[in-house]
């Protein structure tokens, strides 16, 4: 799995250690997966997983008997017009996890399998799923502070193709909000492979749309669905912006990596005449053999690679807050 370092404006381990993360990230996922599959191949996991449905078994039970009661004690309270409310003591709290300590929790990767996978392909994708909610948590906190997560990236369906298909040595920003002198600037997608930097702009709207374009200098394109034209923004304005952005943070630090544009629309197509300098464009034609392509990368990590992921986390953007108040 890709690592994602920076995940818009959210507080990031990566921004304290860059040097020490990247691999203990790879390890925590290496020793929770040999673990699951390990228990998995000798049927513990089915035991363990048996256990919890007879735990769940005996919980609805309970919380009938409960429903019982309560009913007929809200019946007796009725009829004896008996109304005492209840206080709670100022020392009883409302736990939930967000007000439990999870600094052990953002360190160490605990696989909660709630059903017995019929292959090892089938635990491979429970296990990256859950993976990948533990990877927004890890991206998003550190032993002191954390940061309030939209839910919108739980559900964020490039994001999770991003990490769960690129390999480890990949490092993902995702929307980094960076400092300039005049404003915060959010950029698009940002993947640091170990050879270069791809500054990547997804346009997505409605299935096979088709984004016509003429010139990238053109303040609008066409957005053709059917029938039907629709004028949008042209997405290299900002494309373009953020390649200008990187290369200059690069230059002033010493980075040589070279910085690659891609414009990209998994469900739509691009009708643009020619072909721009250092541009790609990926459309659903192109899409699947793009993503394998990254995917099969087997070039190590470099020493370059970390310091542009340092220079660009030193340069964003963090909204967070103390974990113990």
């Amino acid at each position: 799995m890709a690592q994602l370092i920076k995940l818009q404006d959210y507080i990031s381990r990566y921004q304290i250690d860059m040097n020490r993360y990247p691999a203990q990230f790879i390890r925590m996922k290496k020793n929770g997966w040999e673990r699951v599959k390990t228990e998995w191949e000798s049927g513990e996991l089915v035991q363990k997983w048996e256990h919890i449905e007879h735990i769940k078994e005996n919980e609805i039970e309970e919380k009938k008997r409960f429903s019982l009661i309560k009913k007929l004690f809200k019946k007796n309270q009725t009829k004896d017009e008996i109304n005492v409310p209840i206080k709670k003591s100022q020392n009883e709290l409302s736990i939930d996890e967000e007000q439990l300590p999870d600094d052990e929790t953002t360190l160490f990767f605990e696989p909660n399998i709630v059903y017995n996978p019929q292959d090892i392909e089938e635990l491979k994708k429970i296990f990256m799923d859950q993976f990948f909610h533990f990877q927004i948590k890890w991206a998003s906190s550190t032993l002191r502070e954390k940061s309030f997560v939209n839910s919108k990236f739980m559900r964020d369906s490039f994001l999770r193709t991003v990490l769960q298909s690129l390999p480890d040595n990949y490092l993902v920003l995702y929307y980094p909000v960076v400092k300039l002198k005049n404003a915060p600037v959010e950029l698009d997608v940002v993947i640091l492979t170990p050879l270069e930097c791809l500054c990547i702009t997804v346009i997505e709207r409605e299935n096979y749309s088709v984004f016509v374009g003429n010139s990238e200098r053109e303040h609008f394109w066409l957005k053709k669905v059917g029938e039907t034209e629709t004028k949008v923004l042209n997405p290299l304005i900002q494309l373009n912006r953020m390649e200008t952005i990187i290369s200059k943070l690069f230059s002033l630090n010493n980075v040589t990596m070279p910085v690659r544009k891609i414009l990209l629309s998994r469900n739509g197509y691009f009708d643009y005449p020619g072909t721009l300098y250092n541009l790609e464009f990926i459309d659903k034609r192109d899409y699947p053999k793009w993503i394998q392509e990254l995917k099969h990368s087997t070039s190590p990590m470099k020493h370059m690679q970390i310091q542009a992921a340092k220079t660009l986390l030193n340069n964003v953007e963090t909204t967070s807050y103390n974990r113990m108040l």
